[in-house]
């Protein structure tokens, strides 16, 4: 049987100028992430969509939350297998559409690591760690879209 992992998190809009959402453009797309005991995220809406470019907004969270879901799994049967991690640093690219409508989604995601390794001779072994993790890690067993991996290794 499966064990259950209950998650929890508060979302506050913060973008209320006074007037509420009176009118399309009344309102700022502006909100916090508070968790009990984490440090609290400001966010914003997507600025091509009107949002704050300095704020994360929840395509940067999700495409984030899927890289470190990924790297952690890494790092994990990286240590099982013997191979030693010295660095990883990701800059994952998340491939979405949007419709006339407005209504987007993610089509794809490509995870794009560069592994430092203590022994170069691991890479074969390390690259084929990458296969299992989507096997294993919460996020990626929880979206619908492909995500595909590009590592390179130092």
């Amino acid at each position: 049987m499966a064990k259950r992992h209950d998650f929890t998190a508060a979302i506050e809009w913060t973008g209320n100028r006074g007037a509420g959402t009176s009118g399309y453009r009344a309102y700022d797309r502006t909100w916090r992430v508070t968790t009990p005991g984490k440090p609290v995220i400001h966010c914003s809406n997507d600025p091509a969509l009107g949002g704050d470019p300095g704020l994360h907004n929840p395509e940067d969270m999700l495409l984030s939350a899927l890289s470190a879901c990924h790297m952690l799994w890494f790092l994990h049967l990286a240590s099982d297998a013997g191979i030693t991690v010295t660095g990883y640093r990701d800059e994952p690219l998340g491939i979405g559409e949007s419709e006339a409508s407005g209504a987007g989604r993610f089509v794809a995601a490509v995870l794009r690591p560069t592994i430092t390794l203590a022994d170069p001779g691991d890479a074969d072994r390390a690259d084929r760690l990458h296969g299992e993790i989507h096997k294993v890690c919460f996020i990626a067993r929880s979206v619908t879209f492909p995500v595909s991996v590009e590592a390179t290794y130092a």
